[in-house]
């Protein structure tokens, strides 16, 4: 009996302590279960409350700043400005139709806004947010604000839109930017996320294309918190992207600007190089457009007029136009004949006013003919008999391989959108073209610049800046990126005999300042400052044998597009070479009248670095120039044209 009290006694003590530790870990457990519900339901409640409402957490890209493009003297050509603008997210704004219809209630939106936005909503996936639509004054951006909650799913950002302040004057040299395409990922094949942004915009051409790459930049990213309802309830964090790089283009706006408008409204194209160093000093087209319209989104009705306008605005003639060059063809079929020894610079040939091969008459531009001419005469008053026995002479092998050498029938890189190779023909190349031989005509035909050769004004001005610094001069369009000067590499001879250039220079001078020289009206009396140049006329009809027995209708008597284009090339001083400059007036008629006279105004322009002095004009001129110039609507150092009251 003893035993059994003892056991029972042992077993209550057991189970005394069982109890109290069982007793104490619950009661340690329910202090921090207690805890934790404080924690939960007092520090926390904030954060679980919105949890509760379904909150989400979102990632977004965040665009980054494009790059700004500047002129050689740092002028904006291409920047950024603030922009307001509405986006919506598919998945938060739940009946998209509904939203739209509302948030129309708030700001302007058209049909063409709703459909534009619904099927950008429809294409892109739930999460990625499209603009509904930008450029929003303050008052609009404000309206939308207030009426976020009941307009789920949509957002007010502000984010930077791409700007031109000087619109027409650079549209062709620096393009503009546009939303991407599918055609934009053709061959890419690991593109950028953030050209999946909706809207997002790259270069469409012109340096904003080529450029791309450097101008973009990297995306930033942000993680956002919105709730049941889509809208925004806070910015988590957010990571900044990298801006792209600013560019310093070798162009002069002020340079730029004065040709845009000595120009007018002919068709015509200009481009003007640094003999020094190849730098293009401007490349202007005309007439020109706004590429301010494209970034904000074109008018059906504008790019209509665009495009079917007779002058196309949209071409690039620069760069991209490909003409006959004339009578500007003749120093490369001098210097190939000289260079061969084929004529030297006191060869003589006579002129009657044709020349008759086998039976074919083909004629000079001077119906009694030159008489007889040797090398500088031939250049001065633009003799083409001369040409036609010199390059019968040389052949057209040796005059292609010159031309080549001066840099025609080849595409100059420069980050700029269709430039054009030209075509500097040869006997292999129409056996290979056109399955046929060359011929004596075809030989007579290309040493006046006529035939099959093509060139364009940036190829013309190359030629002319290697004839007057007697090197292989690149031209070259980006000066620096991100304040990193572009090396320029020393240009090399181009390996003609200094006394065979200087009697080619010496005919370009005579151009200009000779008595009978073609281009004698469009000198510079300027001491020191005299320039050297030739005209070139090049046709775009043919002339039949009964028109030239009755007399060839002169250009202002014929339809603009059935007129001669009218070429010039020149340089100055000739002395000191700096500038190279190649103009063609579409359907302009003479290159002395009308493509000379404006070569002349630019190379002042540039020389002087401002509006050129009256001095620097023929004295019967001074008058008539006072007005033109005046008359020229120029802008500002900020960009902007001046009042109209002013102009």
């Amino acid at each position: 009996m003893k035993r059994v009290a003892r056991d029972s006694e042992a077993s209550a003590r057991r189970v005394t302590r069982r109890a109290l530790l069982l007793g104490g870990g619950m009661a340690a457990m329910f202090a921090a279960l207690g805890y934790r519900m404080r924690y939960l339901g007092v520090e926390q409640a904030d954060e679980f409350r919105l949890l509760a409402e379904e909150n989400r957490i979102n990632m977004r890209l965040i665009p980054p700043t494009r790059g700004v493009i500047h002129d050689r003297n740092g002028k904006v050509l291409a920047g950024n400005e603030q922009n307001y603008r509405v986006v919506m997210t598919r998945e938060d704004a739940g009946d998209v139709e509904t939203v739209l219809n509302r948030l129309s209630h708030v700001i302007p939106l058209t049909r063409s806004d709703i459909a534009d936005a619904l099927d950008g909503l429809e294409k892109n996936s739930p999460f990625v947010p499209i603009t509904v639509k930008d450029r929003l004054d303050w008052e609009e951006f404000s309206r939308v604000a207030l009426n976020a909650p009941a307009l789920p799913g949509v957002t007010p950002e502000t984010g930077m839109s791409r700007v031109y302040p000087r619109d027409t004057d650079f549209a062709h040299v620096i393009g503009y930017v546009g939303p991407v395409s599918e055609k934009d990922f053709e061959g890419v094949e690991n593109p950028d996320p953030v050209l999946r942004i909706p809207k997002f915009q790259i270069g469409k051409i012109g340096v904003e294309k080529w450029l791309e790459d450097t101008l973009r930049g990297e995306a930033g990213t942000k993680r956002i918190e919105v709730n049941h309802i889509g809208r925004v309830m806070r910015e988590i964090d957010r990571i900044e992207g990298t801006p792209g790089a600013d560019v310093h283009l070798t162009v002069d706006a002020g340079v730029q600007n004065f040709i845009q408008a000595r120009m007018g409204e002919e068709s015509a194209a200009c481009v003007m190089i640094d003999v020094t160093n190849g730098d293009v000093i401007a490349a202007v087209s005309s007439p020109s457009f706004d590429p301010n319209l494209f970034v904000r989104g074109i008018s059906n009705s504008d790019f209509r007029f665009l495009m079917d306008h007779d002058h196309r605005p949209m071409a690039n003639k620069a760069v991209q136009g490909a003409y006959p060059p004339g009578s500007t063809f003749k120093m490369v079929t001098a210097l190939a004949a000289l260079e061969d020894g084929a004529i030297t610079p006191e060869t003589t040939f006579r002129c009657p006013g044709y020349y008759d091969a086998g039976g074919r008459k083909f004629h000079c531009w001077r119906r009694g003919g030159h008489g007889p001419v040797n090398l500088e005469r031939s250049l001065m008053e633009s003799c083409d008999v001369f040409y036609y026995e010199t390059a019968l002479k040389v052949g057209i092998d040796k005059i292609a391989e010159m031309g080549r050498r001066l840099g025609l029938g080849q595409r100059h890189d420069l980050p700029m959108s269709a430039i054009t190779e030209g075509n500097m023909p040869d006997k292999a190349w129409k056996l290979e073209r056109h399955k046929a031989e060359w011929r004596i005509g075809d030989t007579i035909n290309a040493s006046i610049g006529q035939g099959y050769v093509l060139t364009s004004p940036l190829q013309l001005a190359v030629m002319t800046a290697r004839i007057a610094s007697g090197k292989a001069i690149k031209p070259r369009l980006v000066r620096a990126i991100d304040g990193q000067e572009v090396p320029v590499e020393p240009a090399e001879s181009i390996g003609i005999s200094t006394s065979n250039l200087t009697a080619v220079q010496g005919g370009m001078v005579a151009v200009m300042n000779g008595k009978s020289g073609t281009a004698r009206s469009s000198r510079i009396v300027a001491e020191g400052l005299q320039m050297a140049g030739k005209t070139g006329t090049a046709q775009v009809r043919n002339i039949s044998a009964a028109e030239r027995a009755a007399g060839v209708i002169s250009n202002d008597q014929l339809p603009w597009n059935r007129r001669d284009h009218a070429l010039f090339v020149g340089y100055g001083p000739a002395e000191n070479p700096r500038y190279a400059v190649a103009v063609v007036v579409e359907h302009g008629g003479g290159g002395s009248t009308a493509a000379a006279p404006i070569a002349r105004d630019a190379l002042l322009r540039a020389i002087y670095g401002a509006v050129p002095p009256l001095e620097a004009y023929p004295s019967d001129q001074r008058g008539r120039m006072e007005s033109l110039l005046n008359g020229l609507v120029l802008r500002g150092d900020d960009g902007r044209l001046p009042p109209a009251s002013d102009t």
